[in-house]
């Protein structure tokens, strides 16, 4: 864990400069994220050029209820993401890094959780076993000094249709069950329930919508998941 906090201090240092970058291209808008599951974040990065925006709203008791969401791939190996909560206000910031991202494995550090509001960032690792089908992930976060396990698994119907669980150790964090439905190649949204994991033990709602579209290399090499990619 010494070496994702040190990755990830350095990653602290040059995200602002990935947010200026971000504003630069599209001062109106605020962060979205097409890649992931519903809970937990994935070794898969956007693709280059790709830009998404999203709209995310769940219950209280996750997180901002509220959320404008940007997430931009830089290159084929860094991906930056901003995320605007409504109510209330606040903004937070992450960044992946892909080690390796040749498949079927998929290898990636980064940090999120970079709020306004306090408090520190989370760092984390993880392995991805991706095949057309099947999606495995396991992985480690680093919240407050303690150390979080990561797992994930999506199956993926057709390029439309993908079902996922994933889970997260530790007090406020969850399992998670939902899917993700491409309505398009660029429009999609994903609905999940959140099964906490202190008790006594809450249902809670979540449901994220995503537009993406190229800012550059419009002739997009296909995405490691099937699916475009969520939190």
């Amino acid at each position: 864990m010494i070496l994702l906090r040190r990755i990830g201090n350095v990653l602290s240092c040059c995200a602002p400069i990935f947010c200026v970058t971000i504003s630069f291209l599209s001062p109106s808008l605020a962060r979205a994220t097409t890649k992931g599951l519903s809970q937990i974040v994935t070794p898969d990065l956007q693709p280059a050029g790709d830009f998404s925006l999203s709209l995310q709203v769940q219950d209280r008791k996750i997180g901002n209820p509220f959320q404008l969401q940007s997430e931009l791939g830089l290159t084929n190996w860094l991906e930056v993401a901003v995320f605007q909560g409504l109510s209330p206000g606040e903004t937070i910031f992450g960044a992946e890094v892909g080690l390796i991202q040749k498949l079927p494995w998929l290898v990636s550090v980064g940090v999120i959780n970079w709020s306004t509001r306090g408090g520190g960032p989370t760092y984390f690792g993880e392995v991805g076993y991706y095949t057309d089908t099947h999606k495995l992930i396991a992985g480690a976060a680093q919240v407050g000094g303690r150390t979080q396990a990561i797992l994930g698994y999506a199956y993926d119907f057709n390029k439309r249709w993908r079902a996922q669980l994933d889970f997260q150790s530790g007090n406020g964090n969850s399992v998670t069950a939902g899917f993700t439905c491409n309505v398009t190649d660029s429009f999609q949204f994903n609905p999940a329930v959140y099964f906490t994991n202190e008790s006594p033990h809450k249902f809670l709602g979540y449901i994220v919508f995503t537009y993406t579209f190229p800012l550059w290399n419009a002739k997009k090499k296909p995405a490691p998941s099937a699916p475009p990619s969520a939190r």
